[in-house]
């Protein structure tokens, strides 16, 4: 009889193994550059001192990172639980170190070079910088944050301060514009000119910023606005290459829409600031988007009072299990339909340590199924890292493989194994669809992460230590699609969850099917 391994699957979340353009997905492996960018200060520090005289430039760029980095090393992850922290940790290392490096050859010092190049192999590229800003909208939009307020460092719950200068916010909104993504360019274009105006240091322009700002309100349909922008432009420099151009273009188009509409005079464009909700958001292909963003936020939980009536805690003994009968498990209800349980307790501090400390090493991006190709493939919308864990590797992962085997009744010598080359890992497994979902929370998360499920409305939230369970088949075999369930994007924090698919071969006696479509 063939004997299929029994795995725990583990997946890091966050904005949370292959170095280059994936870094920016895990707060994990973002740790280990905050350490690596401490190391490099130390290294330059020491070339200051042997050329200080020709290099006062460099010398004022390591004291700023100095400061910086001491107080990172501090509490690396809670420094990096703030996205805007995450995103500058990738610009810095792919943008300015290099241009650091530059100026550091005119004048070459062996031992800072060849410190750059032991770590450079380590360092994220322009994919990882790109990554870390579009993770940055993905949480504005979902949570309906302004740029303000990532830029003011302006979320809940958090107990690092991090701003976004006028530049960094240029950068966030070119990146937007090469993606052709002119509503996020809008709004982080309309921040960096806000900040500008208010007269904060910036390297950047007004020019460039208005330039790319009224070209991307056009994209956006707003003709009027785009007139008044770009006159602002053509005012600070008449020699403008585009400037010019673009006002007249837009003029002429502005003229002939308001004859189609029998209109005399050009509409005067409004006076109210550009902000969220200004310009509609483009549409995506990815199904129930709003509902889903709507749930993260807490908005549209349909747990009514009638409902909550219905759910209760209990103790747990999985069916007088020998194991659980003096330490029987604490059982709360979530939701009544699909019934949706939590555990207290499930996992114990030096066991979540341990999962950690095997899985860091092997996180690997995770991956989606193609609806078209039915190829596993990454995408952008999910940028979690995950890595499988064998019970046979430690003692820990045998404990806790049992113990989810002694709260369900269910075996789990069945477990799937997702190669991510692997388009049909099911059909290889021959272990049959996954009757049920144990999902241990190995972290609290100050704001965002939830579990939630668009089909019928709930939303779960991590809470370190608790597991949660619920069956995604009926007895009858049927699927039950209620179940289908997204995790939202981490806010400020970062998220462990322990995943544990189990499979329909070998249940047929632990979980008898039945006719009908019941829990």
């Amino acid at each position: 009889m063939r004997k299929y391994p029994s795995l725990l699957s583990l997946a890091l979340v966050c904005c949370c193994c292959s170095i280059q353009a994936e870094v920016f997905t895990s707060i994990g492996q973002m740790t280990d550059l905050i350490y690596t960018e401490k190391e490099l200060v130390q290294s330059l520090k020491e070339y200051i001192k042997a050329e200080e005289s020709k290099l006062d430039a460099v010398k004022s760029w390591a004291n700023k990172l100095d400061v910086l980095t001491r107080a990172s090393t501090l509490d690396p992850e809670g420094y990096l639980a703030h996205p805007v922290n995450a995103y500058k940790l990738m610009k810095r290392l792919n943008t300015e170190w290099s241009e650091l490096e530059s100026l550091v050859l005119q004048d070459p010092s062996d031992g800072f070079i060849s410190n750059m190049t032991v770590h450079r192999q380590y360092f994220p590229d322009q994919e990882d910088e790109k990554g870390a800003a579009k993770a940055l909208m993905r949480l504005q939009d979902t949570y309906k944050l302004d740029s303000e307020s990532f830029a003011r460092g302006k979320l809940p719950g958090m107990h690092h301060n991090a701003i976004l200068t006028v530049d960094d916010c240029y950068d966030m909104g070119k990146t937007a514009y090469n993606e052709a993504d002119y509503y996020h360019a809008v709004l982080w274009m309309q921040q960096a000119l806000r900040q500008m105006d208010a007269e904060e240091e910036h390297v950047v322009s007004k020019a460039d910023v208005l330039d790319y700002l009224s070209y991307s309100v056009y994209q956006m349909g707003d003709l009027p606005r785009a007139i008044e922008l770009t006159r602002r432009l053509v005012a600070i420099d008449s020699s403008h290459q585009r400037a010019g151009g673009n006002l007249r273009y837009f003029e002429k188009l502005l003229s002939k829409q308001l004859n189609e509409l029998n209109q005399e005079g050009q509409e005067p464009a409004t006076e109210e600031p550009i902000q969220l909700g200004t310009y509609k958001r483009p549409k995506d292909y990815l199904p129930e988007r709003e509902i889903y963003e709507a749930l993260c936020r807490g908005e549209g939980v349909k747990m009514t009072t009638e409902r909550r009536s219905r759910l209760y805690c209990r103790y747990h003994d999985g069916n007088r299990n020998p194991r659980l009968l003096l330490q029987p498990m604490k059982e709360e209800d979530e939701w009544d339909s699909p019934h949706i349980v939590r555990y207290l307790n499930a996992l114990s501090d030096q066991e979540i340590e341990k999962i950690k400390e095997l899985a860091k090493p092997r996180l690997a991006r995770a991956t989606v199924r193609d609806p078209i190709t039915g190829i596993l493939t990454t995408a952008n919308y999910r940028v979690s890292k995950s890595a499988w864990l064998e019970g046979e590797e430690d003692p820990v992962i045998e404990r806790v493989n049992q113990r989810i085997e002694d709260i369900t009744g269910l075996t789990t010598q069945t477990a799937e194994l997702l190669q991510k080359e692997e388009p049909d890992a099911f059909k290889t497994l021959g272990t049959g669809n996954r009757v049920a979902t144990f999902l241990n929370y190995m972290s609290d998360v100050e704001a965002g992460g939830a579990t939630v499920f668009p089909d019928f409305g709930a939303a779960i939230y991590p809470k370190k230590g608790t597991a949660v369970f619920w069956y995604n088949l009926f007895r009858s075999g049927e699927g039950d699609y209620r179940t289908r369930h997204a995790a939202c994007p981490v806010l400020v924090g970062s998220k462990w969850v322990s995943n544990k698919w189990i499979h329909e071969r070998g249940q047929e006696f632990r979980r008898p099917c039945g006719l009908t479509e019941v829990d």
